[in-house]
Parts: C-alpha cells; structure tokens; sequence
C-alpha cells in the first residue's frame, strides 16, 4: 500500500456516537418515551429515506429534512406528542451529537500527519455544527450536499479525489461501516475500518465481517494514528 494524502471520514458512528444522545434528548423531552429504542428506530429510517433520493423517488432532500419526515412518521408510531417547536428542537439533536472518548485527540493526530476531511451523508450546516459542539478539528467539510450525492453512489467517493486533484487511491476512507468501506473500494479508494462496537446502543451486538479486505483496520482513531505514524515512518 501506499501512504494516502487524503483521510476522508464517515461521521455517523464513526467519529460521533449518536445513539446515546439522541436517546438522551428524546427522554429530556418526553420523560414517558423508551429514549433507546425511539433513537434506534429514528436511526433506522435513515438509509430507507436516502434510497428514496438515490432512486429519483424524490428529489435532492437534506439530511435535515429527511430526520424530519422520520421524525414526524415515528411520533405517530410511538404515540408520542410534541410541539412544532419541541419537533425542531429535536430534530436538531442530529448537530449536538458528542465525539467518541478517542475521537478529539486521535483526529488532532491525524490531522498532524494528513488533511482530516468528512465524507459524510450529513448537511453542511449540520456538520459544521458537530464540528462547534463536539470539537472536531477538521481541515474541511465535505458532504453529500456538496456532491448531489448520498453514499455509497461514487459520486460521493471520487468526488473527495476530484475536490483535492488527486487519484482516488490517494484518499483513505475511514468509516465503522463496512458497506461505506466496500463501496469506497470499489471507486479505488483505500480504507480504514475503525471499530466501534457499541455504535448502536447497550447490549446490541454488532455485526463484524472479514476486516481483511480493508487497508487498514483499527480499535479507534489513536490506533488508526499509530498505524499511519509507522506507515509514514517506513516511507
């Protein structure tokens, strides 16, 4: 392999974990909800709604837009009742979610050695917004937005190449979900599979294929750091 000139990251789960303060905030709000399960079913509308876009199904819809339908289908699944105001409120948790107990300082090292972008299917003003509440140093913001595009379409993937004018091999994609590494693969993109295994909340198992196929694959962000200092050391 060669030493990449690009980290791309997914944010969702790989640098922030969303379970636990969406259902954090979701109990504030209403103290009779199950916080867990309401977030993993909020989670869980996710991937079904960009599929509307990616199909043509419905036309280009923010990340921002799209929480909000799931918000508002959901609410009316659980039997729960909110305001308009209390609905935005919630609806925003999405930029308020909290970095990983490695993220902060392992991106900070990251960034000392390579560009640290996102590569995410999150807005722009959402993630720029994470970036402020979570302390997330990133040297750019990409996001589906900018491309028209939500992952796993290359759109996405080459476009973080075109962006820099480099080959899509010079970009290392860093993401938790295989399927986002998998794809980023196959555009020529190198990879790095980041664990984390409580992504999904307490007591939920999560799923962990062959990390072979991928690049690299690490415990967290420090250990990623570590694995790209001998690499660049080796070089």
């Amino acid at each position: 392999m060669t030493q990449p000139k690009i980290l791309a990251f997914d944010v969702f789960g790989t640098v922030v974990d969303w379970h636990a303060p969406i259902a954090r905030e979701v109990q504030a709000l209403l103290p009779e909800a199950d916080g867990l399960a309401f977030a993993s079913a909020w989670r869980a509308g996710y991937q079904p709604a960009m599929a509307e876009v990616r199909s043509g199904q419905r036309g280009w819809t923010r990340i921002d837009d799209l929480h909000r339908l799931i918000l508002d289908r959901i609410l009316i699944e659980f039997k729960l009742t909110l305001s308009e105001t209390e609905k935005q409120h919630l609806n925003l948790a999405w930029h308020r979610l909290d970095p990983w107990p490695d993220t902060v300082e392992g991106l900070s090292r990251l960034k000392s050695m390579l560009p640290i972008v996102t590569l995410s299917n999150g807005n722009l003003g959402l993630l720029a917004n994470m970036a402020r509440h979570a302390g997330l140093p990133w040297d750019l913001i990409l996001s589906a937005e900018v491309f028209s595009h939500y992952k796993p379409d290359p759109e996405t993937y080459l476009g973080v190449a075109d962006v820099f004018a480099v080959l899509p091999g010079d970009v290392m994609m860093v993401a938790t979900h295989e399927d986002d590494l998998d794809a980023a693969q196959a555009c020529g993109l190198q990879t790095a599979y980041v664990a984390r295994p409580t992504e999904y909340g307490p007591g939920v198992i999560k799923p962990v294929g062959d990390l072979s196929r991928f690049t690299l694959h690490a415990t967290d962000l420090l250990d990623l750091a570590q694995q790209l200092a001998v690499m660049q050391q080796a070089t």
